[in-house]
Parts: structure tokens; C-alpha cells; sequence
């Protein structure tokens, strides 16, 4: 049992609607639009976020006019059970197939599961669409291909679930596509970072888009039936590394930085050796022993964070011009981290600051305070709560989140503390980060310290540690 912090869908083909459910308003007034933009596994490496090599200027002018939060983490350090915390309001499972496990229960007719974002908010009268990778699959669905009409990821949630797959045939080809359509059939026969020249529709996330686009301007025409709500969700800067050439061009040259902490830590942590990355085609090389080789794929995620970044130009320049920016809650929220050779790890799946820390930025009308920073902790499970305070819905009781309203009027506020997990459970709290691994073992970091997550304290610091851990068991109560 978790503590709050606080005491058959007919189905029609992909790539147009994937399932209809028709609910009832709830006698509702006009209320703002939401629009959601998930980017998958995009560390606050950005522009806004103090880091000046990267190219992110669409990110960086929403921040402008919005609250940015420097110390917002994900609930888990892997997609699925990440976007199960987004979009639950709720802890849950930590593996991939967390919503699936959800829906599979709610096909059977279980009904002590509250109602999803989506869902709640369609109960309230919005119209609520998700395109491109939202959920944990791509367009929503499992089977061998991620196309299965008979196994959603999250039934009675979105009135269109959509995934553009193009040359790609399929969501699983899109999920991990190259460019101009191929499809991973074996990673290690697929290069780990390519860049091509070419439009941004050589990769997936240029249909994503551009079927977002149509999107809000079919919700531009029926402006006046109900408000909406659009998740957008953009599949780099994953595995592998690829996009159009004119997004690598802003590196050329660059010097990049040195990467902090770089040595594989000592003792027991939830280091992992990088597999994910390393299943890919990587031409024999290894960025932690090749530093020219870790410079090239530090650079190619960069473009790739500059793709995405055009991705969400061209979704905000939307807004404007179909004159709906004024009357919409932006949201842009990366699914978690990931290393780029901290800890010796590149990837995600860690407990550590690398894997957990994501941008999270938030705009919506009538906003007092724009262009600030919130330096209160977040966590994903708040953005639920959060949005229905901002749009006027009924606050729901059922979340374990809570609404962060009081840091968006007010960015001096103090925030919270965050839970996260995966092979072990963590507490990050405003100067520590607690880890706690199965057996017992205790992993404590001092983020007041220079050493911060390299020097585990809790042998010379039992009685904090105890603290925390039981802090950590009465926010995860079993």
C-alpha cells in the first residue's frame, strides 16, 4: 500500500485513431487547454538549465515565460514506470510493462484502479489525445510489433491514442528507428549514433510532430465544444542516436566540458555496466576508456536534444498561430535522465542524481511570475494534481501527488522530498540522497558536500540514514 504525501473499446487503425470513448461533460465551463510534451530519457542538459553548448533555443524561450524547476525527479529511472507515475498521479511498479499491468487488470474488470489523467480529465469534459510515445510503447498498444488492437497500455483513457509510423511500418520501428525507415532488428547491427542530411521526417519524430500539428488545428476548429487535452511525445534523444545533420552542425568544433565524477564508484551501488548502450553497434569502441569516442556521443545526444527542441518549436509556434497559447497550460517533462559517463555509466537505470533529475517546465495563462526558477523539489507524480489546479478541475483524491501551485505563484516556496526506485528505493531530500537496496545496505550522499554522490556516508553517519529509511518506508508503506 503507498501514503499519499499528505496523511472492449472499439478500435480503428493505427496511425489514425486508435480507440474511441465516448464519456459524458460534466456540466463544465471553458476551461484552458493542456498541452503536454514528453520527451524521452532528456537530462536537464539544456540552454535554460545553464548548460551554454547546447542548442535548445524553443526550450529556452518557453522557459523564459514560464516557472523552470532545477530540482524536479522522476519516479523511476526507466520509461514505462515513469510515465505510469505521470500519468497516475500514483507510485506504482518500477519495470516498463507498469501500465500494462494496469490495464490488463482494468480489461478484466477490476474496479478499485482510479481513473488515469486522460481519463479523469475526460470525465470532466476535456477531449484528450496522445500522439507518439506518451505511454511506454508508442501509440499505446502491445504484441510483437507494439500494434496489437487487443492489448492497450491504457484503456479508457485517450478519445485517440495516435502513432504515425510511416516508413517505419510500426511503433516497435519507429520506438528505435534510424533514419528513412530502418527498423532494429538487432541492435548490435545498428550503429549507436548516425547523423544524415535530410528533413526532420527522416526520423519518427518529424511525424510525430507533424501529426500533432494537424492535431491542434483540428482542436482550433472545434474550439468552442470543449477544452483539450494534447499529450505530444517525442521519442529523442533515445538509443540510438540519430538525427538530421543540420542538428549535429551547432557542434562542430565545440569543446565540450569535462565529465564530472567519471570513475566507476566503489562499493555497492546500483552502477550497472551500460548495457543498453552497449548493445548497439559502437565499432569496438568504449567511451569510458576512449575519450574522443565519449566526445562523439556526447555530441550526437546534443543534436538530438536539438532535434527535439525544434520539435517543440514548431508545437509552441502552433499555439500562436492558431491564437490558442493564451488559453493553454504548457508542460514540457523529461521522463528521467541519463549519463553521459558519470559514475562510468552511459545511460539510465541508476538511483543516482544523473538518472532521477529531468527538466520539468511549466506555462499557463494568467501566469504572474514568468522567466523564473523554482528550486523547491518536485516530483512527477505531482503534475497530475497540479494540472487540475490550474485548469479548475475537481482536485483528485486518489493521487499520491501533491499540487505544486504554491511553487509556480511563488518560486522562493520550499518544495518537498522525492521517492524514487528500481532495484532499490530512494529518498532525495533538499541535502541528501538516501538509497536503501533490498538486503539493507544503505547508500547515503551529502548534495551540501564537493563529493555529493561519490562518498557514501551512512557507516559514519548511522542515525541519519535510519532517518531517512524510515522516512522512505512511511512514504512507500507496505
Amino acid at each position: 500500500m503507498f501514503l499519499k504525501k499528505r496523511a472492449v473499446n472499439r478500435l480503428e487503425p493505427l496511425c489514425l485513431v486508435i480507440f474511441s470513448l465516448w464519456m459524458p461533460a460534466v456540466g463544465f465551463a471553458k476551461q484552458p487547454n493542456v498541452l503536454l510534451i514528453c520527451v524521452d530519457d532528456l537530462r536537464p542538459e539544456l540552454g535554460c538549465y545553464g548548460v551554454p553548448y547546447i542548442h535548445s533555443p524553443n526550450i529556452d524561450a518557453l522557459a523564459d515565460r514560464a516557472c523552470l524547476f532545477t530540482r524536479h525527479y522522476v519516479q523511476a529511472p526507466t520509461c514505462g514506470a515513469s510515465r505510469y507515475a505521470l500519468l497516475t498521479g500514483r507510485y506504482g511498479p518500477s519495470g516498463n510493462g507498469a501500465l500494462f499491468q494496469r490495464g490488463q487488470r482494468l480489461t478484466a474488470g477490476a474496479e478499485d484502479i482510479p481513473p488515469s489523467m486522460p481519463a479523469y480529465f475526460r470525465q470532466h469534459g476535456y477531449r484528450a489525445v496522445s500522439i507518439g510515445k506518451v505511454s511506454h510503447h508508442p501509440g499505446g498498444r502491445g504484441g510483437p510489433d507494439w500494434d496489437d488492437d487487443s492489448d492497450l497500455e491504457m484503456p479508457e483513457s485517450w478519445n485517440s491514442h495516435q502513432l504515425p509510423a510511416g516508413p517505419w511500418k510500426h511503433p516497435r520501428g519507429a520506438m528505435h528507428g534510424l533514419a528513412n525507415g530502418q527498423i532494429r532488428q538487432s541492435a548490435g547491427t545498428m550503429a549507436v549514433f548516425e547523423s544524415v542530411e535530410g528533413e526532420d521526417s527522416i526520423y519518427p519524430d518529424g511525424l510525430i510532430t507533424a501529426a500533432a500539428l494537424k492535431q491542434l488545428e483540428q482542436f482550433a476548429e472545434h474550439e468552442a465544444e470543449s477544452p483539450f487535452l494534447l499529450a505530444v511525445g517525442l521519442i529523442r534523444p533515445h538509443l540510438p542516436f540519430g538525427s538530421p545533420a543540420k542538428y549535429m552542425r551547432p557542434y562542430d568544433g565545440v569543446e565540450l566540458p569535462l565529465i564530472p565524477h567519471p570513475n566507476r564508484p566503489v562499493g555497492k551501488t546500483t552502477w550497472h555496466g551500460s548495457g543498453e548502450f552497449k548493445r548497439y553497434q559502437s565499432w569496438g569502441k568504449d567511451p569510458n576508456q576512449d575519450a574522443e569516442f565519449a566526445t562523439e556521443v556526447r555530441k550526437h545526444y546534443a543534436a538530438c536534444v536539438t532535434y527535439a527542441d525544434a520539435q517543440v518549436g514548431k508545437l509552441l509556434a502552433q499555439l500562436e498561430r492558431l491564437k490558442l497559447s493564451e488559453e493553454t497550460v504548457v508542460v514540457l517533462w523529461g521522463d528521467h535522465g541519463w549519463h553521459l559517463g558519470e559514475h562510468a555509466v552511459w545511460g539510465k537505470h541508476t538511483l543516482f542524481e544523473e538518472s532521477l533529475r529531468s527538466p520539468l517546465i511549466v506555462s499557463y495563462p494568467q501566469q504572474v511570475n514568468r522567466g523564473v526558477t523554482a528550486k523547491g523539489i518536485v516530483e512527477s507524480i505531482d503534475i497530475f494534481p497540479t494540472l487540475c489546479q490550474l485548469v479548475g478541475l475537481p482536485m483528485p483524491e486518489f493521487t499520491h501527488g501533491e499540487s505544486f501551485v504554491g511553487l509556480l505563484e511563488d518560486s522562493t516556496s520550499a518544495g518537498g522530498d522525492a521517492i524514487s526506485y528500481a532495484s532499490a528505493r530512494t529518498i532525495r531530500t533538499d541535502t541528501h540522497r538516501l538509497i536503501e537496496h533490498r538486503d539493507g545496505w544503505y547508500e547515503l550522499y551529502d548534495h551540501t558536500s564537493a563529493e555529493g554522490e561519490t562518498k557514501n556516508l551512512a557507516a559514519e553517519q548511522p542515525e541519519l540514514a535510519e532517518t531517512l529509511a524510515k522516512k522512505l518506508r512511511e512514504r512507500l508503506q507496505r
